[in-house]
């Protein structure tokens, strides 16, 4: 041992400070976005993930739980989950499947596709509040960077996918 009480040829320790690590600061990011998020759709009583599938399920007319859940890259036990909630204020209908009575088709009823046109505004702002301390060519590039990531992971298996709890 030496005079530090470390075996010889054990190295120190160097701290990585959080502000240095990429996981810490999407993180960090993500969190900062949801917080944007809820105080501009505050009045729509709407989280980011249920925008997202009623943003998809605007964008595929009807669709099943499971292509819903790989539409935003979630679990299909959160989308199910998300999609219960929404059935209950009536934005989305889930009826079973007459082709497989194991899966749900579902698809935005008027009241769901009137939700998205009221909170699509806001919901913008919170997009462009996240990004704004970036000027514009900054974004740009950000985004693309965060697209290229994004699609280099894009075979990771489900429990990669599902462990981001956004």
């Amino acid at each position: 041992m030496s005079k530090t009480n470390k075996p010889r040829g054990v190295a120190a320790h160097k701290p990585w400070p959080l502000e240095q690590r990429p996981g810490y600061l999407i993180r960090r990011l993500h969190q900062i976005h949801v917080a944007l998020f809820q105080e501009a759709c505050a009045g729509f009583d709407m989280t980011p993930l249920q925008y997202s599938l009623l943003s998809a399920l605007a964008v595929r007319g009807t669709a099943d739980q499971t292509s819903l859940a790989a539409d935003i890259a979630l679990d299909r036990t959160t989308t199910t989950g998300a999609l219960k909630r929404l059935e209950a204020r009536k934005l989305v209908e889930r009826p079973v499947s007459d082709d497989d009575r194991r899966a749900r088709i579902c698809k935005l009823t008027p009241a769901g596709a009137s939700m998205l046109g009221k909170i699509e505004s806001a919901a913008r702002d919170a997009h462009r509040n996240t990004l704004d301390p970036l000027g514009k060519a900054e974004q740009v590039a950000f985004i693309a960077m965060m697209q290229r990531i994004v699609a280099a992971h894009a075979g990771a298996p489900d429990a990669v996918l599902a462990a981001d709890g956004a």
